[in-house]
């Protein structure tokens, strides 16, 4: 698919309904699907599409998509992996969906080796980390293969058809009642559902083909993510059966609360507290961006309190566009005064009363009378 958005995949616009994406897949479906489809290419294109219906086709996971365009959302991570194989990272998306409903009319069983299952971790970053991206080194416990039997779960690395089951992984059994025999099928105790036993079991995991390790994982988070979105790092959960894949390792960011700035969508947002005096006058005053950045920012006069000013371009960073920060201006009242800063805060008083006219000194009666702090 490379870098064909999802739209693009399923042919339908950026504020397609539900009701056409659900078409649209569908009727891709039907044409792609293997069992049906001989084209050399049909089986990546039936995958692409049900890869991009499975993200499309959720209002949350579409919502994310959007957010964080197409590049960020499938290789959210491209990091490595310490002492691993080089799986991908892509972002939070389901498996191939409803698409049996019209395949078959009902649930499929899955023959063969089973896929590893998934894994799910939290982790917790920066305001900082979220608007510009940051690169993150997290420890992963999961199964792997066992090195020693290679994942065969024998000493030998051979392995034998379960006599249980003759090599089915499912097993039998027949009772009798009065509305005559019920069949009921199940997984094969012997062998796991895998079909196979080792031929001689291995001791380093004891024949189950898989070992407990910790790993490394170094994880590049886009920038522009939200706390609650997920990073998918695929083939690095579970182990599955030799020769089936293993599970997805799924991250879960949460961002953590910064004490000097609040995210509204892509803008971020501060405060700044100023005079009376300077919110009366107007004044130039210093900002310092989340990045520490200074950034000089012009307050009109008679500005009141609460107004917001935007500084652009300094708020979240996502998909080549920057946010702003927008800076709530408060006007404090100071507690404490001097005497000299009294004598004019009582003469502008007078004159706001029109006692004075702003020339005149006020009067000593007067001061004692309409003092602005008393």
């Amino acid at each position: 698919m490379g870098s064909e958005s999802y739209y693009d995949v399923l042919g339908v616009s950026r504020n397609a309904t539900e009701t056409e994406i659900k078409k649209a897949y569908r009727n891709l479906a039907k044409k792609y699907h293997p069992d049906v489809c001989k084209e050399a290419d049909a089986e990546e294109k039936f995958k692409s599409i049900n890869e991009a219906y499975s993200v499309l086709s959720d209002e949350s996971k579409r919502r994310q998509y959007d957010q964080l365009g197409h590049e960020n959302f499938t290789n959210a991570s491209k990091g490595n992996y310490s002492g691993a194989g080089g799986a991908g990272f892509n972002a939070d998306f389901s498996g191939f969906g409803d698409i049996f409903d019209f395949f078959g009319g009902g649930s499929r069983r899955h023959s063969g080796p089973r896929q590893g299952d998934d894994t799910l971790m939290r982790i917790q970053i920066t305001l900082a980390d979220a608007v510009f991206g940051v690169q993150k080194e997290i420890e992963v416990m999961h199964t792997e293969s066992c090195p020693d039997c290679d994942g065969t779960g024998s000493s030998t690395k051979k392995t034998t058809t379960c006599r249980k089951c003759n090599g089915t992984g499912q097993v039998k059994q027949i009772r009798n009642s009065i509305f005559g025999q019920m069949v009921t099928q199940s997984v094969c105790p012997d062998c796991g559902g895998r079909g196979k036993i080792p031929e001689s079991p291995c001791r380093k995991c004891n024949g189950t083909g898989k070992t407990k390790v910790r790993r490394k994982v170094s994880v590049n988070i886009p920038a522009g993510i939200d706390s609650g979105m997920r990073l998918r790092m695929e083939g690095y959960g579970e182990a599955g059966d030799p020769g089936a894949p293993n599970g997805d390792l799924y991250i879960e960011v949460y961002v953590i609360s910064n004490p000097l700035f609040d995210r509204e969508g892509d803008n971020l947002v501060t405060q700044y507290e100023i005079s009376p005096a300077q919110a009366v006058l107007g004044c130039e005053v210093e900002i310092e961006t989340i990045d520490k950045k200074k950034v000089a920012l012009k307050i009109p006069a008679g500005i009141n309190y609460g107004t917001r000013l935007r500084i652009q371009g300094e708020g979240v960073r996502r998909r080549g566009s920057y946010g702003s920060l927008l800076v709530r201006i408060v006007i404090g009242t100071p507690k404490k005064i001097s005497g000299k800063e009294r004598e004019l805060y009582e003469k502008i008083l007078a004159i706001e009363n029109g006692s004075e006219s702003a020339d005149s000194e006020p009067k000593e009666k007067d001061k004692k009378k309409r003092g602005f702090f008393k």
